[in-house]
């Protein structure tokens, strides 16, 4: 699905691409989860270069990234306008073996290059100094740009003449480099290692990229980073690319199929959302939860056992397992048959309540593969009554002044004490009519 070009604010494009997700999914034809929708972005700031944004997954990143993007092409405009008032020039001629200026330098991350056979070079930049540290918003930077550039070739990334002396080499090495290259004050200098050919190439690019910094903003591809930045991956494609796309055949519909499309239109996202409210007597926040989750399906498997509460079944399903996900517990390692399991369980009264997260948060850390693993590694069987009596009983005896200070006052003091001695085996509200019946009985 592809929209043509709007002008608009990031918050308004996550809602595009939420109410596009939502249409998708009303027709239970498509797969849920994490990688099953993704959205390829083009972001434009300016009428500046279009920038592809690849492989958007988590719509709650989408909005970020947008911004973050945004945020970067203006940069790179403002550092382009304070460049044309420069005056710039680089070209091959200002490329230079260094390697054996660097032979005695013991920088460990020099060192290791020499070890492995690799040139050391260096790029003068006239009028340049400055330029590469500096920042229009924070993070946004030429250096940063031309880093990840040539990573594209292989290499791990550049020393520039702003943030030198750093990383072991050292003002004696940095006045050499400077006095090698006929360097003045307002000059400015890379340094980059690797070995050929693709130091070359590297090297090519990094003068274009150079060259072209006055004109803002490169048409790129770029890929996005888990805290909703974007990184370099590749040139845009030039005018010679063919279009449409040569490999998406043209597809030619017939009347016959466009009347069976009308008839078989899915629900709108409202209808879809009352039917769920009426069926499961879910409130409009919990129903547009486990609409737009990835659960909806096995949510509905799990709810045909009357036995399980739909209220309760969406509240796991949409909060406890994203606020695992929060923590850092890997989601992907939680299959749908896993919940499955442990809601027929659950409605077999064989664990209670407070064990599925417990459960949960023992498969996503990778301790156990299977229910039964995570069950038995954890500890979670239902507790019978008469354990649990014992254990409340000696709880109480134990706090006796403060029962009989506070009365049932002093149950919100015992139910931290007992939770922790009995969570995953006991439910809550358990534990708390028999501390209220056994404290009456004092």
């Amino acid at each position: 699905i592809a929209l043509e070009p709007v002008s608009t604010k990031p918050s308004e494009v996550k809602e595009i691409a939420l109410t596009l997700g939502r249409l998708l999914r009303a027709t239970r034809m498509v797969k849920r989860g994490i990688g099953s929708i993704r959205q390829d972005v083009n972001i434009s700031v300016m009428n500046s270069g279009v920038v592809e944004v690849k492989g958007v997954q988590q719509l709650d990143q989408l909005e970020k990234i947008i911004g973050y993007e945004a945020k970067r092409q203006h940069g790179l405009i403002l550092i382009a306008e304070k460049l044309k008032k420069l005056s710039i020039t680089i070209t091959k001629e200002d490329v230079f073996d260094i390697t054996e200026v660097f032979k005695d330098c013991e920088s460990k991350i020099i060192q290791n290059a020499l070890k492995s056979k690799a040139k050391i070079k260096a790029i003068r930049i006239r009028n340049f100094s400055g330029m590469f540290g500096f920042e229009p918003y924070p993070g946004i930077r030429l250096g940063k740009e031309i880093g990840q550039l040539v990573r594209f070739f292989g290499i791990g990334g550049v020393f520039h003449s702003d943030e030198l002396p750093n990383y072991g080499i050292n003002d004696p090495y940095v006045d050499k480099i400077r006095k090698y290259l006929e360097l003045v004050d307002v000059d400015g200098f890379l340094i980059i290692a690797g070995e050929d050919p693709k130091l070359d190439y590297a090297i090519d690019s990094i003068i274009k990229r150079i060259q072209d910094a006055t004109d803002g903003v490169p048409a790129e591809t770029r890929g996005v980073t888990q805290d909703g930045e974007t990184i370099f991956l590749r040139p845009r494609p030039g005018a010679s690319r063919m279009y449409p796309e040569t490999d998406i055949p043209s597809i030619s519909v017939l009347p016959e199929e466009i009347k069976l499309a009308r008839e078989n239109i899915p629900k709108s996202w409202d209808d879809s959302i009352a039917e769920i409210q009426k069926k499961y007597n879910l409130n409009s926040q919990l129903s547009e939860q486990i609409f737009d989750s990835e659960y909806m399906e096995l949510f509905e498997k799990i709810c045909e056992n009357k036995k399980n509460s739909p209220n309760f079944v969406a509240s796991i399903l949409c909060s406890t397992i994203t606020n695992l996900q929060r923590k850092g517990f890997d989601a992907l390692l939680l299959k749908p048959e896993h919940i499955t399991e442990l809601f027929e369980l659950l409605a077999d009264d064989k664990i209670p309540k407070e064990s599925l997260e417990i459960i949960f948060e023992n498969i996503m850390s990778g301790k156990s593969d299977t229910v039964s693993d995570a069950i038995q590694s954890t500890a979670v069987t239902s507790m019978s009554e008469g354990e649990l009596n014992a254990i409340l009983d000696e709880i109480i005896q134990k706090n006796m002044e403060l029962v009989k200070e506070l009365g049932e006052n002093a149950i919100t003091t015992l139910m931290g004490i007992a939770m922790k001695q009995v969570r995953g085996k006991a439910s809550g509200q358990t534990v708390n009519v028999l501390l209220r019946k056994k404290i009456q009985e004092i």
